[in-house]
């Protein structure tokens, strides 16, 4: 059942109140409150059990809006603007003082990006003031791309979802900081380097080391994340036949490559093409964690080779939830 307009008014009086609403976006959804009200912003780290040291992004309804939390708006920004939003890509900027220091967890930058959904389109043209909005669940867990996975992380006292069906993209936006000398992807997503150097004409630099001590400019970068309660083990075709036989129990293995997969293990068939894949990505490791299996194995959908393209971001979602847990 998705919600009506009068889901969207409760929504907007919640969030006024300090409360918080998950939204849907075309990525994942998403745990709003009102980002320049430094409490709300609060709930929502304690809600999650989310580090103070993994900065929020901030979701507005159009460029102008944008403008309005970032110190400076470059025309590169401009440009990747009227490009790809609404969309999965986000923009790392200097933020306006009105930024609480919380929301970009002390650092001189915000994240910020218009979303492709019109249900949450709605609620912040109607709320007229941006929101933050982290994946609706428990930090470090698999992130919801449809209204009950939020409802199987949070009771209805704690947080009113709005139900816009499930997310047609299914991992989180693309980041992009802005601030240095060449633009840098810090969290590969739907849109790609490629498309990113092809608008803006010039060279887009990679996910590179954090700097000492410095703050995080983007959420998404913890060595484990994205993580079911299984552990999950990554394997080429080749390799699968050999850890399935060293299990202890009966395995999920998600493959697109229909490899046989004998009882007592159990497949989840998955898409071959990177967009139908990263849709069903999330869906699929929270079907494969029910059972409570030893592992859930993963075969490599991007063949030999380094991953590109959406393969890539992907390829970051599936070792992230295969790091070792802390």
């Amino acid at each position: 059942m998705h919600a009506s307009p009068e889901d969207i008014a409760i929504a907007i009086a919640l969030l006024r109140c300090g409360r918080l609403v998950a939204f849907p976006t075309e990525t994942v959804y998403g745990l709003g409150a009102e980002a320049l009200n430094a409490e709300s912003v609060a709930a929502v780290f304690a809600a999650k059990g989310r580090p103070a040291s993994n900065p929020l992004i901030v979701h507005v309804a159009d460029e102008a809006m944008a403008r309005r939390v970032c110190a400076h708006w470059t025309p590169s920004a401009s440009l990747l603007a009227s490009r790809f939003w609404p969309g999965p890509l986000t923009l790392v900027l200097p933020k306006a003082p009105c930024v609480p220091d919380l929301v970009t967890a002390g650092g001189p930058t915000v994240a910020v990006r218009c979303p492709s959904h019109p249900l949450t389109l709605a609620l912040i043209e109607t709320l007229g003031t941006p929101l933050v909005g982290p994946s609706a669940n428990r930090s470090g867990a698999v992130s919801p791309t449809c209204a009950e996975h939020v409802r199987e992380s949070f009771g209805e006292d704690e947080v009113f979802v709005l139900d816009g069906g499930p997310c047609v993209g299914g991992i989180e936006s693309t980041v992009l900081d802005l601030t240095g000398g060449r633009p840098r992807v810090l969290r590969p997503g739907l849109v790609t380097p490629e498309q990113i150097a092809g608008e803006l004409g010039g060279p887009v630099d990679g996910p590179g080391a954090p700097v000492g001590d410095a703050p995080a400019r983007s959420p998404g970068m913890m060595r484990s994340h994205y993580a079911p309660g299984a552990p999950v083990r990554i394997v080429e075709a080749g390799g699968l036949a050999g850890l399935l036989a060293a299990c202890a129990g009966p395995a999920v293995v998600l493959t697109a490559g229909g490899e046989p997969v004998a009882p007592p293990h159990r497949p989840i068939a998955m898409p071959a093409e990177p967009g139908a894949y990263a849709a069903r990505l999330y869906a699929a490791l929270r079907e494969a964690d029910a059972g409570s299996p030893p592992v859930i194995v993963v075969v490599r959908p991007w063949g030999g080779g380094a991953p590109t393209g959406v393969w890539r971001a992907i390829a970051d979602r599936l070792e992230r939830a295969a790091a070792p847990r802390a």
